[in-house]
């Protein structure tokens, strides 16, 4: 399976980024370049909504609230939580159509600007922190302890039976024909391997044999990062939760194509880790 953004020109600059008079001198750079993303997590884009429309920084430089992405040959990018003042998209539109290294800028964007929406406070203390490092950590002057971004880690799952089919879960709440491989939030204290294992049984019955790792994908919704694996069920009694997934369903690959084409099965977006997980199932390259 192709890795996430392996050819991004992205640079996040840990060490320039490390004293405010850098960052500041990156922000006036001639070639600096901003992103904008509202409340909604919708990033600035052009007309089509299938680019990226930066904009030159205006005004002077607030560490508070310009928070450095990285540069690209050289020329600073930012984030900032704004109103994008403009045509917007949505990460889940954009993240299937940019090259790797604006899906790599987008993404680190909209995951610094959640971060520091909803972490303002010191955890320890309860003192408001202060953002150092452009963006890539909060200081607190209450207890001098640093907060560095939470990322929540999630697995999702393709898993084969005997045959090689693959289940094809429907989640309560989707439009009738969307489906996807299975996924839940690794609990505290809990392998990723025992998190795959505890998902599966209970969202579909399955117990596994072999569980593979497969790649990753920063999801910023609001701060997840999904670990991908692939699965061999013992047998194919599938038991549902009803919950989270009201069915399930093994499928070879002609099925889904044929299901497809007829409009019967709409597959996950292109953006998202399950689309390159399905995509390399269905070419043969997922193998267990």
């Amino acid at each position: 399976m192709e890795p996430w953004v392996t050819r991004s020109e992205l640079d996040r600059a840990p060490e320039g980024r490390l004293e405010d008079a850098a960052v500041e001198a990156m922000w006036r750079h001639r070639a600096a370049r901003v992103i904008g993303v509202d409340e909604r997590s919708n990033i600035s884009s052009d007309q089509t909504g299938n680019a990226l429309r930066p904009i030159a920084p205006e005004g002077g430089y607030d560490p508070e609230q310009h928070y450095l992405v990285g540069t690209v040959a050289g020329a600073p990018w930012f984030a900032v939580p704004a109103a994008t003042q403009g045509p917007s998209a949505s990460l889940r539109q954009l993240g299937g159509v940019l090259e790797e290294t604006e899906a790599d800028i987008a993404t680190t964007a909209v995951a610094l600007v959640n971060w520091h929406r909803v972490a303002p406070f010191c955890g320890q203390c309860g003192t408001r922190t202060l953002v150092r490092e452009g963006g890539h950590m909060r200081w607190c002057p209450g207890c001098d302890r640093q907060r560095f971004p939470r990322t929540d880690p999630a697995v999702i799952v393709a898993i084969l039976d005997e045959a090689g089919r693959l289940l094809l879960g429907h989640h309560t709440g989707w439009e009738d024909t969307r489906v996807s491989i299975l996924a839940g939030f690794v609990e505290a204290g809990e392998s990723l391997e025992a998190a795959v294992r505890r998902e599966i049984r209970e969202e579909s019955g399955l117990e596994l044999s072999a569980v593979r790792y497969v790649g990753s994908q920063p999801w910023p919704f609001p701060r997840s990062l999904m670990l991908g694996f692939v699965a061999r069920a013992i047998g194919d009694e599938i038991r549902v939760d009803g919950t989270e997934i009201e069915w399930a369903n093994f499928y070879s690959q002609s099925e889904v194509t044929r299901l497809v084409d007829a409009g019967e099965l709409t597959l996950p977006m292109r953006s998202s880790i399950a689309s390159r997980i399905v995509a390399a199932w269905r070419t043969g390259d997922l193998t267990i």
